[in-house]
Parts: C-alpha cells; structure tokens; sequence
C-alpha cells in the first residue's frame, strides 16, 4: 500500500501540474477514517482529459485500460485504480444496463453524487489532504449509520440491497429508516449470482457477526430470491432442551457467528462459513413431533439438495461446492462419536469421508455453541481435546509408510477389479495402524481368499 500511496502521489502531481485535482475515493477514505488499513486504493482524477491522464501515467510506468468505456485505469504492477470522474444511468434491469458518460469536468459533488452511500461518497485531496464531504458521510461515519446518497440513482443498482446488509455485518453500521425503506422496494431478481456471492462473501469472511448481514435482509424483506433456503428456517421449532435459542433460524445465526470466531484458523474459511449457513437447511424438510417429541431425523441428508441448489445460484466453483455439501452431510458425527464414545475405528473412517477434517472440526464446535448460551468453550473442551486427538491419529496414520500400486504390480497383481480391491482393503489396514509389510501381507492373503471362493 505504500507503494501504491506513493505513486498516487505522483500522479497527482503530475495532475496538478496539468491543471487537475487528484482525490482519494470510496473505501479507502472511508476505512481511513476507521482508523481500518484498507487493501484497495482507489484515487479519481479531476480536470485533466483522457489523453493527458493517459499521458501522465505513460510517463509513470506501462499504462492499463481495466474500464476504458468507464474511464478506468491503472499502472502494470500497482495495485491502485485511476479513474475519471463519471455519470451513470440505468438503461435497463441487467448490472450492465448503464449509461456511462466520463466528464473530467463534471465536478467533484456531482462525481461523488454516484456513489452508493454517504459514508462512501467522501473525497480526499491527494496532495492537501483535504476532505470534500458533500453528503454527510462523516457525520454517518461517527454515528455508525448507513445511508444512501441520492433516492433516485440508488435503487439504479439492486445489488446496493446486499452491500448495505454486508457493510452493516462489516462495521457495526446502522442501516438508517429511509435507506431500509428504499430496500423494500428494489427488486434484486434480476443481479448476477456472482456479484451476490461477492457481497456474500465479505460477509463471511469479515465480519465479526455475519449474522447480521442475513438479519438486515430479513429486515429489508430480501431474503427469499437469493437466500429463501435460510429464509425457510425462521419459525422451524427445535427441541427447547437442547435448543434454548430458538427455532433454526436463531441456531443458524448464532453458528455462524460462532464460526466467525474460528475461522482465522481455518484452511478453507470461505467452506466453513458457507457450510455453517448451510447446515441445518434440510431441518426445514424433516422436522417432526413424534410420541410429543421434536426430532428432525437424517436433517444432515435432507438438507444436501437444498444446500447445493443454494450454491449453485451463486457458484459454478466445483471444489466449494463439493467441501461444503461434505461438511453439510458429515457435520453431526464428530460430537456425536465423542457422545457415544466410540473406539479410533469409527473417528478413522470419518476422517477419511472428510474433504476438509479441520473445517469439520470447526463446523461441529460452531454447531454446539450455536445453542444460545447452553454450551460454552469450557464446556466443549474435553469434546475437541478428543477430536484433536483423533484427528491427530488419523494424519499420523496417513502420513505412515502404506502399500501402493507399484507394491501390488511388485507382488503380481495386474490392474483390473482385483487391483481395486486391493487397494481398498489395504487402504482399510492403514487406516487401522497396520503396518506397510502387514498391509501387503494381509492384502494378498485376501485376494487369495477371494480367488478360492471365485474357483
């Protein structure tokens, strides 16, 4: 980011020089303000024309056309963005149904009048840092309120709806009356999945309560296009001895914000936050009273299809899809092994239907503390010193010496249905602790054994 201040320093000198006025834009005045280092910086470029912006940044490095159409550019190797002040129209219902028009001489209120919200239309002299806030934003900024700039171009862009609910998850914001209001009345049917998936995402990931990104929708009343299979949750009962929070819905919130917790050691966080939101969704399927009792039996299985037809509305990401509808079905057993205490046998094979066995780990202790205060880390902790445990087993097991392919074709057994089951019932040894050379021994002995009754 130092680098990257630094040429925007340059390139607004330069600007100067040719009678512009260069200004940081967006998140990056916003996050400063925060006192929150931002990844992105983002500077526009006033009072210079394309060919001399062109020109300026020439003189600086090799020059990149990321938006020509947009007035957007950049320098090959910097991560900063360069842009021309801009008017935008909706034309049409699509995210790419605008009509842009780049005005270098548009002036900075009417530039910063596009913006989405106040606390992001804000504008930062590069050189004198001084800050243009035509809109209130600091004043919003202060009071941790979220609200939009313009009623007119606003509901232009529906996805503002998912960005104001992530921005509130983010930071703590507020989302004021008049904004909430405006929400209610923008169709979202019509975005890409991949720009909700976007704001989804920052969700997910950064906020320290997600919860509150899927609150605000239900708040807006926007969850049913893109979200109706968490939707789906609100006023599904649970057991009140088990679940003192509340109905599925509650639960879900109160794991995903217990997932956020531990996501920072995860190695596949964006799985473990999208499995934590998923993994109750088949209860809304299979929940039943039977003999007076609430019991939602197979939920983990139910809950498989709607999960996947969830991601695929917003992710044709093929790995994503698999570790989160593996965690989806397998998220129940590790807490409930300990609770039956069950012998290394059956924490092996769980480990090895695992895509993710850490993120597993995490799901199972975000489900049990997603209960409304009933459980706490204390209480859990015998419960994940014993997964660990097991865990551990299973990747020293895996990690030992086993028998291969070149060991059977070694031993004379050629591809074909016996060199698969081969390698199946060798595979079982290891994850029993067999050793290499009892491995070989047992698994020739077996095929010799399926040989005989074959004859």
């Amino acid at each position: 980011m130092d680098s990257s201040y630094q040429m925007a320093v340059r390139i607004a000198e330069a600007a100067a020089r040719a009678g512009g006025r260069t200004y940081f834009v967006g998140g990056c005045v916003r996050d400063r303000l925060m006192g929150i280092a931002s990844k992105d910086l983002d500077i526009e470029v006033h009072g210079v024309d394309f060919d001399t912006l062109w020109h300026i940044l020439d003189s600086l490095g090799k020059p990149l056309t990321m938006g020509a159409s947009f007035g957007v550019m950049g320098l090959k190797g910097c991560a900063l963005d360069v842009a021309m002040p801009r008017a935008e129209r909706a034309v049409g219902r699509g995210h790419r149904d605008f009509a842009v028009s780049v005005d270098p001489f548009l002036g900075e209120e009417r530039a910063a009048a596009r913006r989405d919200f106040t606390v992001n239309a804000m504008m930062q002299n590069v050189l004198t840092g001084e800050l243009l806030d035509f809109f209130g934003g600091r004043d919003d900024l202060a009071k941790r309120r979220l609200r939009h700039v313009n009623d007119q171009s606003f509901p232009e862009d529906p996805l503002r709806v998912f960005r104001g609910a992530q921005f509130a998850a983010r930071f703590g914001f507020a989302i004021a009356p008049e904004t909430r209001a405006l929400c209610r009345q923008m169709s979202v049917r019509d975005l890409a999945g991949e720009r909700v998936m976007g704001e989804l995402e920052k969700a997910l990931l950064q906020a320290e309560k997600p919860s509150v990104f899927f609150t605000e929708l239900r708040e807006m009343g926007r969850l049913s296009v893109w979200f109706s299979e968490t939707e789906a949750l609100i006023a599904v009962p649970q057991p009140p001895r088990h679940h003192p929070e509340g109905d599925v819905w509650n639960h879900t919130m109160q794991v995903l914000d217990s997932a956020a917790r531990l996501r920072g050691g995860s190695e596949y966080p964006l799985a473990l936050m999208l499995a934590a939101l998923c993994h109750d969704f088949g209860k809304a399927v299979s929940t039943a009273e039977r003999d007076g009792q609430l019991h939602a039996y197979g939920h983990e299985r139910a809950g498989l299809p709607i999960a996947e037809r969830f991601l695929r509305r917003l992710t044709n990401e093929t790995r994503l899809l698999r570790a989160v509808l593996n965690l989806t079905e397998l998220h129940m057993q590790p807490n409930m092994l300990v609770g039956m205490d069950s012998g290394a046998r059956a924490y092996m094979k769980l480990f090895d239907a695992a895509l993710c066995p850490e993120e597993l780990l995490f799901l199972s202790k975000a489900d049990y503390l997603g209960r409304g205060g009933a459980g706490t880390e204390a209480d859990y902790a015998p419960t994940e010193e014993k997964l660990r445990a097991m865990l551990g087993l299973y990747r020293e097991r895996m990690a030992a010496d086993h028998v291969m392919g070149r060991d059977l074709a070694e031993a004379g057994i050629s591809p074909g249905p016996l060199y698969g089951e081969a390698l199946r019932y060798a595979h079982k040894l290891r994850l029993a602790g067999v050793p290499k050379d009892e491995q070989l021994r047992q698994t020739l002995g077996h095929l010799r054994a399926l040989a005989r009754k074959g004859s």
